[in-house]
C-alpha cells in the first residue's frame, strides 16, 4: 500500500513539481494539497497522513505557526520541512525541528532546481528514510521488537580528563540533537566534535540556537579553532571537518574542501580517521539517528589506534535506525541508550570540571 503525503506550500507550480516528484515513486502517493499552514490545519484536524511536506513560508499561516498549532493540539503529523538556505529560512526550519518536525529538504532557488534530479533524489531520499522506518517509536511511531545488540563489556575503563566526545548524526539528527545538547553541562571535561549531515547554512543555525538553549558553549567549527572543554564544535555543511594535534599539545580543528564521501560532506568518517593521531586518551565516540552508515568505518579504524568507548541511540528513539545499527552490528559499542539519557551517558564518562 502506497504512503499518503500532504503537500503543503503557497507556490501552485511547487506544489506540482513536489506531487509530481512524490507519484513518480511506487512507494508514495501525493493524496491531497493545502496552500497555506490554515488550509493544512483544517485538513489534519480530521485527515491522517502518513507524512506532510510542508514549506516554511505561506500567507495567513506558515510552516512554523502550523507545527506551533498542532503541537498545541496534540495533532500528530510527520513533518517533512522544504526551505531555503537564507539566514531566515534556516533558523526557522531549525526552530521547526523543536516543534516536531523530523527533517528537511533544502529547497531549490528556481523551478529548473526543483525539476531536476538533484532536488528529485534529495525529497524521495529524506521520504524514504523517514516514512519506510516508520515501525519505530518515535513521534508516535509503533515499537518494534528490540534490536539484537551485542555489548563490548570487556572495554577498558579509562579514568582520565583527557578524553574527546565525537558525536555523528545524520535524519532525525537536528531535531535529536535538541534532546542531547541543552542536557550536557556547561563544564563538561571534553571538547566535543560533531558532524550532523547538512548544507552549508543550516549549521550556523542550528549551531546558534543550540548556543541559545544550552549551558554548554556551542559554536559551528572554523578553520584553526583550538578545541577547549565545555564547546561543542558543529562541522560546517559542505566542509569537512578532521582535528588535528597542534606541536604544543593542543587540538586543533581543519576543515577541508575534499569532494563528498558517498554524497556526504562533512562525512563522519574523516572526523574519526582524524582522531587516530590526536593526544587524547580516549575518544567518546557517539551515534544517533540516521541514516546509512557513516561513522562505522571510521570509529573502527579509530578502535584500532586508540580507546574508544562508544554511545548508540537505541532503535525505538531514532527516526531512522540506520548509523545506530550500522554501529551496532560491529560488536564495538559499549551502551545503548534512548535519546532521551545520551547526554547523562556522555558526561557519566567524561565527567565534569
Amino acid at each position: 500500500m502506497k504512503k499518503n503525503i500532504l503537500v503543503v506550500d503557497d507556490s501552485a507550480l511547487m506544489r506540482r513539481v513536489i506531487c509530481d516528484i512524490i507519484n513518480s515513486d511506487e512507494t508514495f502517493q501525493a493524496t491531497d494539497v493545502c496552500r497555506d499552514g490554515l488550509e493544512a490545519y483544517e485538513r489534519l484536524k480530521t485527515t491522517k497522513y502518513d507524512g506532510v511536506v510542508l514549506d516554511v513560508n505561506m500567507p495567513r499561516m506558515d510552516g512554523l505557526e502550523l507545527l506551533d498549532r498542532l503541537q498545541k493540539e496534540k495533532i500528530k503529523a510527520t513533518v517533512i520541512m522544504v526551505s531555503t538556505t537564507t539566514t531566515k529560512d534556516a533558523e526557522v526550519t531549525i526552530l521547526a525541528m523543536e516543534r516536531g518536525a523530523v527533517d528537511f529538504v533544502e529547497k531549490p532557488t528556481n523551478i529548473i532546481e526543483a525539476k531536476g534530479e538533484d532536488f528529485k533524489k534529495r525529497l524521495l531520499g529524506v521520504l524514504s528514510a523517514v516514512l519506510r522506518t516508520s515501525r519505530f517509536s518515535y513521534a508516535g511511531r509503533t515499537a518494534a521488537a528490540s534490536e539484537k545488540v551485542v555489548i563490548r563489556k570487556n572495554a577498558e575503563t579509562i579514568k582520565s580528563g583527557n578524553k574527546l566526545v565525537a558525536l555523528a548524526c545524520s535524519t532525525g539528527g537536528p531535531k535529536a540533537l535538541q534532546s542531547v545538547i541543552p542536557y550536557l553541562p556547561k563544564n563538561l571535561n571534553a571538547p566535543m566534535v560533531l558532524v550532523q549531515h547538512m548544507p552549508a547554512g543550516f549549521t550556523k543555525s542550528m549551531a546558534d540556537r543550540l548556543n541559545e538553549v544550552s549551558q554548554i558553549q556551542v559554536k559551528e567549527a572554523e578553520d584553526g579553532d583550538v578545541l577547549k572543554k565545555g564547546t561543542v564544535y558543529i562541522a560546517p555543511g559542505g566542509k569537512h571537518m578532521e582535528v588535528k594535534r597542534s606541536p604544543d599539545g593542543s587540538h586543533r580543528i581543519k576543515l577541508n574542501d575534499m569532494p563528498p564521501i558517498g554524497g556526504l560532506k562533512p562525512c563522519a568518517n574523516i572526523t574519526y580517521d582524524s582522531l587516530t593521531g590526536s593526544g587524547y586518551d580516549q575518544i567518546v565516540c557517539v551515534v544517533l539517528t540516521g541514516m546509512g552508515a557513516d561513522g562505522t568505518n571510521g570509529i573502527k579504524t579509530l578502535a584500532k589506534s586508540k580507546p574508544v568507548y562508544v554511545i548508540a541511540q537505541n532503535a525505538e528513539t531514532c527516526v531512522v535506525y540506520g548509523m545506530p545499527k550500522a554501529i551496532a552490528e560491529t560488536g564495538l559499542v559499549n551502551e545503548v541508550v534512548p535519546l532521551a539519557e545520551v547526554a547523562q551517558t556522555i558526561t557519566k564518562n567524561v565527567g565534569v570540571q
